[in-house]
């Protein structure tokens, strides 16, 4: 039975040189990656890699039998992962949705000034001539087109828009 296990671990492509060579630097290996990734269990995991790129590889060329090679193959997968995590992270980052972000709560005084420029701005609308009043109400809180503006006010469109346009200005001026 030991002899076909041989022959199935040489069949997978294992070889006792190289295996023998991975086990005796693993620990190493662990430590190497850990510095470079800065997580022991990420480190693990990636060592794990490199036995699957390391043992069953080519047995015909020296350079892939060495140490050297070894350590090559866990210095680029712990790079990789490194710059694989550094993306991750600024892409979460950048994609923030705005309503997740936690919000501000405005103070005593922010909520008297926002009071303080409602009760101005209502005043201003009722300055304002009816319709023109009408007009930017049912434009900007209402959320009505000009042509249902139009429509409901006897107006045309491009009146309707000219008196939203006026309103919203003299507003925006009397405000400053």
């Amino acid at each position: 039975m030991g002899e076909s296990l041989k022959s199935a671990d040489r069949a997978v492509g294992y070889t006792d040189g190289k295996l023998k060579t991975y086990l005796s630097h693993r620990t190493a290996l662990v430590d190497y990656v850990a510095r470079i990734t800065g997580c022991r269990a990420r480190a693990e995991d990636l060592v794990q890699d490199v036995f699957f790129r390391f043992v069953p590889g080519n047995e015909g060329s020296p350079a892939s039998s060495g140490v050297g090679y070894l350590y090559r193959i866990a210095r680029n997968l712990a790079i990789d992962f490194a710059r694989r995590s550094a993306m991750e992270t600024r892409h979460q980052n950048e994609r923030m949705v705005e309503w997740l972000r936690p919000q501000e709560i405005p103070g005593p005084e922010q909520i008297v000034q926002q009071r303080a420029n409602l009760e101005r701005v209502a005043d201003i609308l009722d300055d304002l001539p009816e319709k023109e009043r009408i007009a930017v109400e049912m434009h900007r809180v209402g959320g009505y087109t000009f042509a249902e503006i139009a429509d409901r006010l006897g107006i045309s469109v491009p009146t309707a828009h000219r008196m939203v346009r006026n309103a919203v200005i003299r507003i925006a001026a009397e405000m400053e």
